[in-house]
């Protein structure tokens, strides 16, 4: 691997290892490299990314390495984080979420057929918030994602567990999703928190 590649390889698995970084000795396992070497082609690209001004950085964290942001870019990404547009649950996607808490687990295509339309993008939505997670696959065909609630819905909700969940007094039909949706509304109202205040909790745990 020649000393181009090497970078470029090096620069993609700080990206896929995330917030968890990798270190040296992992990463020259994985390139089949010498430590030393795959030091030496990081320390590079740190000062590279420095020298041309990028976005991103590489940072050295307890033994490992993880590219992080420009510490004097923050206001920006505060700015994209709290947006009213990225905060705020549709009702689309407070419907949607309704029925996977209580359903789950539960497929696209199922929720789907409650709803009467498309919940792809609410479904994307959900997840970026971390309030639903895949559970597994469903045993038809295609294999379908399962989906369900996380630990973070659970907090978000003020939820021990999934039974809290009160009962709809309505028990079928459009006017039982009506009533399941007006109740995670309530339970948004009573704990007088927003979209906002998920995302702040989330980034403190």
């Amino acid at each position: 691997m020649n000393y181009s590649t090497l970078k470029s390889v090096l620069e993609g698995l700080l990206f896929v290892s995330g917030d968890e970084g990798i270190s040296a000795k992992t990463a020259a396992e994985v390139v089949e490299t010498d430590v030393e070497v795959v030091k030496d082609v990081l320390k590079d690209l740190q000062k590279e990314l420095a020298k041309k001004n990028r976005g991103i950085r590489i940072a050295e964290v307890a033994g490992g390495y993880r590219l992080t942001t420009v510490i004097e870019h923050a206001p920006y990404f505060e700015k994209l984080a709290y947006s009213p547009s990225r905060s705020a649950l549709s009702q689309a996607a407070l419907e949607t979420l309704a029925i996977i808490a209580y359903r789950q687990p539960i497929t696209r295509v199922e929720i789907e057929e409650i709803r009467g339309v498309k919940a792809e993008r609410p479904l994307h939505h959900l997840v970026n918030k971390d309030l639903i997670e895949e559970k597994g696959r469903a045993e038809a065909l295609g294999r379908p994602i399962l989906y369900g609630t996380t630990k973070s819905f659970l907090d978000y909700f003020g939820l021990a567990n999934i039974a809290g969940l009160p009962e709809p007094s309505l028990t079928d039909g459009d006017d039982e999703l009506e009533e399941r949706t007006k109740m995670l509304f309530d339970r948004i109202e009573g704990r007088q928190l927003s979209l906002e205040d998920l995302d702040r909790e989330l980034e403190t745990d």
